[in-house]
């Protein structure tokens, strides 16, 4: 059985360490950390400071995130 997983919007503010990037959530005004998933890894998709990204996130840990995709 899959588990369900929360996508929602963010605005990148800090650039981390290891590919660890620091997200602003939209609607909640809170940060979270989150990390790169492996197809933006493998096809060298570098996100930067102000880029708008979806994030995925699993309903039982809401301060650790997986961006998926770039704006």
């Amino acid at each position: 059985m899959k588990t369900q997983v929360l996508e929602i919007k963010g605005r990148i503010t800090k650039v981390l360490s290891n590919a660890m990037y620091n997200v602003r959530i939209e609607k909640t005004e809170s940060d979270m950390v989150c990390y790169l998933c492996g197809k933006m890894n493998k096809k060298f998709i570098k996100p930067e400071i102000g880029d708008t990204v979806l994030v995925e996130m699993s309903p039982t840990d809401l301060k650790k995130g997986r961006i998926i995709r770039r704006f």
